[in-house]
């Protein structure tokens, strides 16, 4: 699993670390970690052509102390210095000392063969500054590698504000931080390298779910179980005029490892023809039988308010999804009633957050993906799955995940029922509110991957297909 921990966090922990270790050691170990990582990146050091960019603060120190130890090892570094009245005075003291070139001035350069961003740290907020922006062009000559986190980018939130720079690589000490792991910073890090520095942090607000920690959580039938002991799932979705919304959400919700599907909706006989195996009905949601959790929304059409009544009304985890979100943002946050899961995309998250007046901006709201998924989550004492490039699971007490699997070939009519379906059977089978709607979202993305592995269009019920060889 990733963790990701706020700037303060970070900050806490270090001052606690450089108080029992000697002046710089942190500093020392930070810039040995970075050092090691572009060494890689260039296969040959000797000969290779380096320019750090080098703001005030820690950030540059890094940068420099690690073109110094590049430069010991045969590299040409030169340092672009942000304000060299105030630059870190040991790092530049140990590149001159290694024989690099320093100057405040960027004419004289030309290409180089890596560039290391340690314009602006993990502290800065908003985008770059003019001062620092007209460094930007020199970012462009060579294979970026921004030194902690790309400067421009908000190290907590992810949320790019102005100008940023795009990094190839990020090298990031002591752990992954928030603006690292959702978009839009994601999307100017690159790829993603931790250095140890030896940091003792508390357990992270935020993380991502890797392979392992999927499969550790999935559920698997035990010898005793039998279709009913490994969870019933519930869908009410549907309606003459979007019928496929039915089978498709029943798609992902036979993929979901329930024992068994019941279906309540008119679509029943388009569901049954295609799937076999769920019992369906057409009349209430109470009337379908016992479930363990309901799925409610997709293509629900005008009928999607009453069978969210239905579902509120019961005892079991609820999916809200599609139609039935439009429902919810009119009926706003319910108080008393069973678990929910809320799966809006920015559209659907603008209306559930509107109070009166005009909704929030969806572009706003893209823009702040991890604010936005928090505020739901607590405005309606739910978890959250807010979709989108970066996908964040977010519950009331503040605690997220984001989804590291997708692709954009998922943005497909239709894909959004596949992904309520699962997570409703991954509900009905035991897992909670925040681990369904987590691993729902990932294996969800990585069908998406796999159906899209030739790079082609793909149709959601491909997405559901693909499922079946990523569970």
């Amino acid at each position: 699993m990733r963790s990701a921990h706020t700037v303060g966090q970070v900050r806490a922990a270090e001052g606690e670390l450089m108080a029992r270790l000697p002046e710089g050691t942190l500093m020392g170990r930070a810039a040995y970690g970075l050092a090691a990582v572009c060494a890689r990146l260039l296969g040959r050091v000797y000969g290779a052509r380096v320019l750090v960019l080098a703001g005030s603060g820690d950030n540059g120190g890094d940068a420099l102390y690690a073109g110094a130890l590049l430069a010991r090892r045969g590299a040409s570094v030169r340092a672009l210095l942000l304000s060299p009245e105030r630059v870190h005075t040991g790092g530049l003291a140990a590149l001159r000392a290694a024989g690099g070139v320093v100057t405040a001035d960027q004419a004289e350069y030309g290409t180089a063969d890596l560039v290391l961003d340690g314009i602006v740290g993990i502290g800065g907020r908003g985008g770059l500054r003019p001062d620092a922006a007209r460094l930007a062009g020199a970012a462009r000559r060579g294979t970026l590698v921004a030194v902690d986190l790309p400067s421009g980018v908000d190290a907590d939130t992810g949320e790019v504000a102005g100008a940023a720079l795009r990094a190839d690589v990020t090298v990031c000490f002591g752990t992954y931080k928030p603006g690292l792991l959702v978009d839009p910073g994601a999307s100017y890090a690159g790829v993603l390298h931790l250095v140890e520095i030896g940091l003792s942090l508390p357990p992270a607000g935020l993380t991502a779910l890797q392979d392992a920690d999927v499969a550790a959580l999935l559920p698997v039938p035990g010898a005793e179980s039998d279709k009913y002991r490994r969870g019933v799932v519930g869908v009410a979705a549907g309606s003459e005029q979007y019928p496929g919304a039915a089978v498709l959400a029943v798609a992902g919700a036979l993929r979901g490892g329930a024992g068994a599907v019941r279906y309540a909706g008119s679509a029943a006989a388009e569901v049954v023809r295609r799937h076999p195996e769920v019992l369906v009905s057409t009349g209430t949601l109470a009337a379908a039988g016992r479930v363990q959790a309901w799925v409610v929304g997709p293509g629900g059409g005008a009928g999607a308010g009453e069978r969210l009544d239905q579902a509120l009304a019961g005892p079991v985890p609820v999916v809200v999804d599609a139609d039935a979100l439009t429902e919810l943002a009119r009926r706003g946050p319910q108080h008393g009633g069973p678990p929910l899961v809320l799966t809006p995309h920015a559209g659907e998250a603008a209306r559930l957050l509107t109070e009166g007046g005009e909704p929030p901006a969806a572009e706003e709201l893209s823009a702040a993906r991890l604010r936005t998924a928090r505020r739901l989550a607590e405005r309606y004492g739910a978890v959250v799955l807010l979709k989108g490039s970066t996908t964040v699971v977010a519950q009331p007490d503040g605690r997220a995940r984001v989804n590291p699997t997708g692709t954009s070939w998922l943005a497909t009519a239709g894909s959004g029922d596949v992904l309520a379906g699962l997570l409703g059977s991954l509900l009905a089978a035991g897992l909670s509110p925040f681990d369904a709607a987590s691993v729902a979202a990932y294996r969800h993305g990585l069908a998406g991957r796999r159906a899209a592995a030739q790079g082609t269009p793909i149709t959601a019920g491909e997405v559901a297909a693909h499922l079946a060889v990523v569970a």
